[in-house]
């Protein structure tokens, strides 16, 4: 080749370069290709994978909300029942306490059918009333049928009440107008100072005074001493 002549490449040769030009091309094309391929399917697991994660997370988050509402639900439900059932049984004591009351009154209607101790009984409580009042001029309200019987003991009260207290000169007036019902089974209304005074001691009320007093150990002797009672009436 003479010195100045440029290079002429056969048909062959620019054939081949093309080709081998061609090949490199297509190869750095797949290589691209597998790597954008390998890079996508790497963020699109990492996003599936972070989905998974999240929707784990929120079923975890609802079962256990479920849970905890089932849990609750119960615990309301046990103690609704657990408290029907204690005060079930609250009434049915109640009501057996007062049953035993209603038979104790039921039994002070005799009383007064035995008359020597129904007299002292009448003295015992006018003479109580009369210490509570302190004053020396009272009026009393009893049974019709009492009247008799009273009038029996009301020298001996005003001894005792002058004895104890030193006052003289002390009345005890009958009402002659007005009685307890027949419906009572005894004792006596003390008053004085006209209607400004007044001391209720029939045999129904001092059965609820000391119905009042004895409730607490009457439930105690039936029921056993109860261990969440901090307080007695």
């Amino acid at each position: 080749m003479v010195k100045g002549e440029k290079m002429v490449l056969s048909d062959d040769e620019v054939k081949r370069q093309i080709e081998h030009m061609t090949k490199f091309i297509e190869q750095e094309a797949i290589e691209k290709a597998t790597e954008i391929d390998a890079k996508g399917e790497e963020e699109f697991n990492l996003e599936k994978g972070k989905m998974v994660q999240q929707s784990r997370i929120k079923i975890m988050e609802f079962y256990e909300k479920r849970e905890k509402q089932v849990e609750l639900n119960r615990k309301i439900q046990n103690s609704n029942f657990n408290n029907q059932v204690r005060l079930r049984a609250l009434s049915v004591r109640e009501s057996h306490i007062f049953q035993v009351l209603d038979e104790t009154r039921s039994v002070l209607g005799t009383i007064a059918k035995d008359k020597a101790k129904y007299s002292i009984v009448m003295r015992q409580l006018i003479l109580q009333g009369m210490l509570q009042f302190l004053e020396p001029n009272i009026t009393i309200k009893v049974r019709r049928e009492d009247v008799e019987i009273t009038e029996s003991v009301l020298d001996s009260v005003i001894d005792e009440f002058t004895d104890i207290t030193g006052k003289r000169n002390c009345t005890i007036l009958i009402n002659m107008e007005s009685f307890l019902s027949p419906k009572s089974c005894g004792g006596v209304i003390l008053q004085a100072h006209g209607d400004r005074m007044k001391i209720v001691n029939t045999l129904e009320a001092r059965l609820d005074l000391v119905a009042h007093q004895v409730i607490p150990e009457m439930r105690t002797t039936l029921f056993g001493t109860n261990p969440s009672r901090k307080f007695f009436d």
